[in-house]
């Protein structure tokens, strides 16, 4: 077995022990090529069929075709798919950069606040409809306490201090302090009553090891990764407002891989586009502390 069978082995055991383990499980999907990733390896290991629902936060300024891209192969794939957003912050324009708050308290409100809400059913959810292919708007429903989230510890500093099976309080508060050892594949599955758990199936994947499974699988990865032109190409998807291209020609996957393996963004954050992460210089974690993915 080369690395990527292993890491593919290794993620696909840890779906399928969430699964197991948790009933009220949920996974994230952000349209980026992590959460893509992800969701291609949950169908792998579930036999072509996702039985866990997919859980998009739209923060209502995601570049449009991100949108395009979810709703094409939820319909096309099937997905149990869930959209949450927090409305009432959009209406009262408490968002950067048209309202009164920085881009942090944004992703606060936008992000963090919507998921908390959204996963304990407190908030209305939009569930798409496989009979005709459009969206309706549910009031409550389940709550859910395992969420899958397609995190790596290389991305950036906090995540690195993930577990596969990570613990949060029922706020979905994290303490970073408080988590199991996992050892020798060893993971604590059984927690308290209320213990909401964020698992990380993709926690020991690279970004090189991201592009080099999406070339191998071709997985049909959003287009906003690659150059159309301009010689520029996003790294990492978030807001229009908080994200900014890198210089790049690269036009496939192979050509980013080739980038990857020389050395172009080896000083360079893969989250250095993510305008958010640099206004304070822990600014991330806390939200994380906070519940954002």
């Amino acid at each position: 077995m080369d690395r990527l069978d292993i890491l593919e082995s290794q993620s696909i055991f840890i779906l399928r022990e969430a699964y197991r383990s948790f009933k009220q499980l949920v996974m994230l999907w952000s349209i980026g090529k992590d959460s893509t990733v992800l969701l291609w390896l949950a169908r792998k290991a579930f036999f072509g069929h996702v039985p866990i629902p997919l859980m998009h936060i739209d923060t209502m300024f995601k570049v449009p075709a991100m949108i395009e891209y979810r709703d094409h192969f939820a319909r096309q794939w099937k997905l149990n798919m869930i959209v949450g957003k927090n409305d009432r912050a959009l209406k009262a324009k408490e968002t950067f950069p048209d309202g009164n708050c920085n881009r942090l308290e944004c992703c606060a409100l936008l992000k963090s606040e919507a998921l908390k809400h959204t996963l304990s059913g407190e908030w209305p959810r939009w569930v798409m409809d496989h009979s005709t292919g459009e969206y309706v708007k549910q009031e409550g429903g389940e709550a859910f306490t395992g969420v899958i989230v397609g995190a790596r510890a290389d991305e950036e500093g906090s995540r690195s201090k993930e577990r596969y099976f990570s613990p949060r309080d029922q706020h979905n508060d994290w303490d970073i302090g408080d988590q199991p050892p996992e050892l020798w594949n060893q993971f604590k599955t059984d927690f308290a009553p209320g213990t909401h758990v964020r698992i990380h199936p993709l926690l020991d994947w690279t970004e090189l090891n991201v592009w080099e499974y999406i070339s191998r699988e071709k997985i049909p990865i959003i287009d906003l990764y690659f150059d159309h032109g301009n010689g520029k190409r996003y790294r990492s998807l978030g807001c229009m407002p908080c994200t900014s291209p890198v210089d790049s020609t690269a036009t496939n996957a192979e050509e980013i891989i080739e980038e990857l393996r020389s050395g172009k963004f080896a000083n360079i954050a893969e989250r250095s586009g993510r305008e958010q992460d640099k206004e304070d210089g822990d600014g991330l974690e806390t939200l994380r502390r906070d519940g954002y993915m």
